[in-house]
């Protein structure tokens, strides 16, 4: 229930375009719970906040993990879309939090 409450605060500030609050609250979501139902949409969200503020090799590790843990979800197949959009991939790139998550 937690993790849901987070996704809900995070959902907040997404709305009001303060992606940086946003990310923390996905990280939160990320190294506390990682609860598998919320981890596509959360690695997903978690993508578009660094692309939306030009953080691209944390975008590519976002969208790297979850291609890796989730290969054939929509979620990534979105997150795929909007790199090839910028002429990037998902890569892990060295020096992300998210590596010593996952």
């Amino acid at each position: 229930h937690l993790a849901g409450k987070d996704m809900e605060i995070r959902h907040w500030y997404e709305g009001r375009l303060q992606y940086l609050a946003a990310i923390n609250r996905s990280r939160s979501v990320v190294e506390k719970y990682q609860t598998p139902n919320h981890m596509p949409t959360n690695l997903t969200s978690l993508h578009a906040y660094y692309l939306a503020l030009g953080v691209t090799d944390e975008a590519q590790t976002a969208a790297a993990v979850l291609g890796y843990n989730y290969p054939g979800s929509s979620w990534y197949q979105v997150s795929y879309d909007l790199l090839k959009a910028k002429n990037l991939k998902p890569e892990k790139k060295p020096g992300s939090w998210l590596n010593d998550v996952f």
